[in-house]
């Protein structure tokens, strides 16, 4: 089985998030989307060919509905379909990942005229990280597939392979930006990448576990607890967690941090193969 985390840009209509849900067929195991950062995280999980269908078929219906032009929110973006990582469950089974990554990618390029840029294990042997791609866009990163300008309305898209990760908010209630971002870089360190993002009067420290077997989510959230002025409001789990993410915490805790036995890969996968537009929660990459 193969992981597909599809980052679109939309998160605040919901009826168009049920017309990408239902198009994404079986595959889709869990759907968050967030108004504030009006992007949505879809997350297939299937063999090869069944992951490659429902990825296109999201990604066709995702053009066809969204215009770039006329879209703001408080995440970065750089396309309708943003960024798209592929995960083997089976570690090693990572070479077919990245070569659904490549598949996907050309096919973006190809059908859609979008440049793509992929992040993971490259060609020449190389490995580029998703941060390495954002700031390359900044820097005129010419693209590994399609044109060398993106169009207006659909932008880029990152795609990617990449062992699994866990997506996951701490909120600060009425704190300033300048608070949250400073909390992100003390937090920051390998195996855990962090943003800080201001919402309204509150701000979010942003995480993206990329070593679950390094990092604690209850060491982070007690320090990001401990940093914060008000402390931690509450905790979201963006997505699905595997099952060692839990079982590395106290079960007292997992309300706290937002997990849950249901929200694990492994509870998706035994649960009914077809779950459809039925998915949906709060509010990734």
């Amino acid at each position: 089985m193969f992981e597909c985390v599809v980052n679109i840009a939309e998160g605040r209509d919901l009826a168009r998030l049920d017309d990408l849900a239902h198009v994404a067929g079986p595959a889709l195991r869990d759907r968050h989307h967030d108004p504030d950062h009006h992007r949505s995280v879809f997350t297939l999980i299937d063999e090869p060919a069944a992951l490659l269908e429902s990825a296109i078929a999201l990604a066709t219906r995702a053009y066809r509905l969204i215009d770039l032009r006329h879209h703001a929110g408080v995440h970065p973006r750089n396309g309708v379909v943003d960024v798209v990582p592929f995960v083997a469950l089976d570690p090693a089974r990572a070479h077919e990942a990245c070569a659904l990554r490549d598949t996907l990618g050309r096919w973006l390029a190809d059908a859609w005229l979008v440049p793509v840029y992929f992040y993971g294990p490259l060609p020449d042997g190389t490995t580029r990280t998703l941060p390495e791609v954002r700031r390359g866009l900044r820097e005129a990163l010419a693209p590994d597939r399609g044109p060398a300008r993106a169009s207006a309305s659909r932008g880029s898209s990152a795609v990617g392979c990449r062992p699994i990760l866990v997506a996951w908010n701490l909120w600060l209630a009425d704190t300033p930006i300048e608070t949250a971002r400073a909390i992100a870089t003390a937090l920051r360190r390998p195996g855990l990448r962090t943003l800080g993002f201001a919402i309204g009067r509150d701000a979010q420290v942003s995480c993206n576990v990329v070593d679950v077997g390094a990092v604690r989510l209850s060491e982070v959230y007690d320090q990001v607890d401990h940093l914060a002025p008000r402390g931690v409001d509450h905790a979201e789990l963006v997505g699905l967690a595997p099952r060692a993410v839990l079982d590395r915490e106290d079960p007292a805790r997992w309300a706290q941090l937002a997990l849950s036995e249901d929200a694990t890969i492994e509870a998706r996968l035994a649960a009914s193969p077809s779950l459809g537009a039925t998915l949906q929660g709060p509010h990734p990459a």
